[in-house]
């Protein structure tokens, strides 16, 4: 995990690096602030992590510290329903069509059969995207043609499952911003449409926010969790991005479960979100073992 990690966050240690290039016991408090704002940690939420803290700071206090942001309590939606809905949300380029060939990948790891279904019907290109990863993974997916009804296929996409007996289904959606409101209208519809297919679907709604947008994903996290609820999130491209400290504002303004964090383009590179891995990554830069 930790080596996944370190993969993950490998931009961000360079930029750390940069302002800090020398691992020590104890670190200065305007020394953690300078690290802390390079990997775009929110300011206001760098200068709450510093109140209490003394002038000199070791990695205990600093690991105790950045820890209590993710000190909130969540509801992990967890659910015992066969088959589990989750339904993908985010705005286009996220990385929402690559998230659900790993999301699939991973549960056909733990033995779970998956079905998708391409309800971003306002992009051709998504549902042929969706189509190869799925053809990749051999499972079945659902689709239609570009600009048919997404609700039909959300209503089709569990039909089948149920049908089939199948453990999971990923529904895609568009990727809709969240000023367009007739598309907000429209996701709405599908979530409703789910919930008439099976009882309390879709049990989960995941966000995907690309890391590379660093803490300006928070007001876009915000729309969209005021439009719908959003039960978790996935955050992807971390590693390509010096904006690791993102996490942290994230975690700080949203109070929702960060669930795994996506590491590179192939199905295997996604990892689930463990806080204190997360933080000891960055502490690792920073401090002499």
């Amino acid at each position: 995990m930790l080596g996944f990690l370190k993969k993950a966050f490998g931009k961000t240690s360079e930029a750390i690096n940069e302002v800090a290039p020398q691992k020590k016991k104890k670190i200065t408090k305007d020394e953690f602030e300078d690290i802390l704002l390079e990997a775009d940690v929110q300011y206001d939420l760098v200068e709450h992590i510093l109140e209490g803290l003394p002038n000199t700071i070791g990695r205990i206090q600093a690991f105790n510290s950045l820890i209590s942001i993710f000190q909130y309590k969540v509801d992990f939606k967890e659910s015992d329903a066969k088959p589990f809905v989750e339904m993908i949300i985010g705005v286009n380029g996220a990385g929402k069509t690559t998230t659900i060939s790993k999301l699939a990948h991973h549960y056909q790891r733990e033995g779970n059969s998956v079905i998708l279904g391409a309800g971003d019907t306002f992009r051709a290109a998504a549902i042929e995207q969706l189509t190869r990863w799925a053809t990749r993974l051999d499972i079945p997916i659902v689709s239609t043609q570009q600009g048919h009804d997404p609700s039909a296929v959300v209503y089709d996409t569990i039909s089948s499952a149920q049908a089939k007996d199948i453990d999971n289904v990923i529904i895609d959606t568009a990727g809709r911003l969240h000023t367009q409101t007739n598309l907000g209208e429209e996701l709405k519809k599908m979530i409703r449409v789910a919930g008439k297919a099976i009882a309390h679907a879709p049990h989960r709604k995941l966000l995907i926010l690309d890391g590379t947008q660093g803490s300006s994903s928070i007001n876009q996290a915000k729309a969209f969790d005021d439009m719908i609820g959003i039960d978790g999130i996935i955050i992807t491209k971390l590693d390509g991005t010096a904006k690791g400290g993102s996490i942290l504002s994230i975690a700080y303004e949203l109070k929702m479960p960060i669930l795994y964090i996506g590491i590179g383009e192939q199905p295997k590179d996604l990892v689930k979100f463990k806080a204190n891995e997360y933080v000891n990554t960055i502490l690792d830069e920073i401090f002499i073992s």
